[in-house]
């Protein structure tokens, strides 16, 4: 097996083997031969970090003292897979590689009772690399307990779910967790580039427009196997259908052709330009006037141009406290969720998550008054308006408290009626200071009624 020779599963979960040959998509061929190589998960690759370690031992000792089981955690498309098989071929492992999609125990009792074989009869080590791991169920991930702790195999497990939640606290022990970061823009323009004129990749055989590079960048929304298809799909269009090459002998990749590929028309929007403040501005107001249409609109647009989802769902958290506040807290409720969400699924299923909370938020009552009452406080605190801490309030679990006073004629609330105990809360400096007051839309209506009653009883 030469550096790209790796070992999958076939349709029903049988290890296969497989090439990133020429005729190998793109972005299996443009998996990095080396650390070097590795976009975006520079916090993972320091000198002397186990996953360098593990990837790169320095000698015998060192391959001993590496992790013997790693799990990756991240979105789609940040290298995941390509670590994986890096762990195997930069050290000379064979790799072998399960969907948890289609393997069962069967699956991976063989493969591991193949590596151990393997591993007595001449001492090849075996990478086995699990996809998806979190879909195993629990006597699945059981079955991988003996060969990690014996490390017959060096297990590299992938999930894009937190495996806090998803892998079985026994086999999470006995692993190095690594959590991997988004690709920025930049990382994928990177990768996009590289594709364009290695030798791997295009080979310079297409010379890829400005504004088509943006447009595909977008597209990918940080999935950098999803550019490399893009790219793959719009160079082979323009090669195909090429009347003329440019002084280099390369055919142009246009905006048009990018469109065509993957059969999207680009929206005009500029995720650093005036276009991207335009759009998120008018979202945000749309939710906040109430007006659902506009408000799906933009969220149509920003999907549509590849804005990142997780994004938009923090400007949405953001609108559900502004805007929403008191009047409806679920909503913030439903905004925190739908980031959860989309951090979990991805695109473009998260476009229906992010949806479903623009339509909540855009219908739901508003008021902003815990915004302005928390800015209001913020104001009194910056201009010195502090005060000191009423003795009443103050700490008195230590030693001497109690001789200077602290705590003395404090009300303990629970012993009061309705749990109110009619005491002063506020600095004197401060005393009779109202930062919050309630709306009467939604929820804050009663609030209102609520907190009129408190007040009466804390100013008696």
């Amino acid at each position: 097996m030469d550096l790209f020779d790796a070992v999958s599963t076939g349709e029903h979960g049988t290890p296969v083997t497989t090439r990133s040959g020429p005729g190998a998509p793109l972005a299996v061929r443009m998996r990095p031969a080396s650390l070097d190589e590795v976009a975006g998960q520079a916090h993972l690759l320091v000198a002397g970090s186990p996953l360098r370690r593990l990837v790169e031992p320095a000698d015998d000792a060192a391959r001993r003292a590496a992790p013997g089981s790693v799990i990756l955690w991240g979105p789609p498309g940040v290298g995941k897979t390509t670590l994986a098989y890096l762990v195997a071929t930069v050290s000379g492992r064979r790799f072998v590689e399960l969907s948890a999609v289609t393997a069962g125990v069967k699956d991976v009792r063989q493969v591991i009772d193949d590596a151990r074989r393997r591993l007595v009869a001449g001492g090849e080590e075996t990478v086995l690399f699990i996809d998806e791991v979190h879909r195993f169920s629990k006597t699945q991930q059981d079955a991988l307990l003996p060969s990690v702790e014996n490390r017959w195999v060096t297990l590299v497990a992938a999930t894009t779910e937190n495996p806090s939640f998803s892998v079985n606290s026994p086999l999470l022990s006995r692993s190095l967790l690594l959590t991997l970061k988004p690709l920025t823009s930049d990382d994928v323009r990177t990768l996009v580039r590289r594709a364009v004129t290695d030798g791997r990749g295009l080979g310079d055989a297409v010379a890829l427009a400005e504004d088509a590079e943006d447009q595909l960048v977008r597209m990918a929304g940080g999935d950098a196997r999803k550019a490399l298809t893009i790219l793959e799909a719009a160079a082979g269009a323009a090669l195909g259908d090429a009347s003329e090459a440019d002084g280099d002998g390369r055919v142009t990749v246009d905006l048009a052709t990018v469109e065509r590929a993957v059969d999207v028309a680009a929206v005009r929007y500029d995720r650093d330009g005036d276009q991207h403040y335009d759009v998120i501005s008018a979202f945000i107001k749309s939710i906040r006037g109430s007006d659902v249409d506009a408000a799906l609109h933009y969220l149509a647009r920003m999907v549509a141009a590849g804005e990142d989802p997780r994004f938009i769902a923090r400007r949405l958290v953001i609108s559900a406290a502004e805007d929403v506040g008191m009047a409806d807290p679920s909503a913030l409720q439903t905004a925190v969720a739908a980031a959860q969400a989309v951090q979990l699924i991805g695109m473009p299923e998260g476009r229906i998550v992010l949806a479903e909370a623009v339509v909540h938020l855009a219908t739901a009552p508003k008021s902003n008054r815990a915004y302005a009452g928390i800015n209001a406080a913020m104001e009194d605190v910056r201009a010195g308006r502090i005060g000191v801490v009423p003795a009443h309030l103050r700490d008195a679990h230590y030693a001497g408290a109690e001789k200077v006073g602290h705590g003395a004629g404090y009300v303990y609330s629970h012993d009061e009626p309705h749990a109110v105990a009619a005491q002063q809360y506020l600095p004197d400096e401060l005393a009779g200071r109202r930062y919050y007051t309630p709306s009467d839309r939604g929820y804050e209506r009663q609030v209102s009624e609520r907190l009129e009653r408190i007040r009466e009883i804390l100013d008696s």
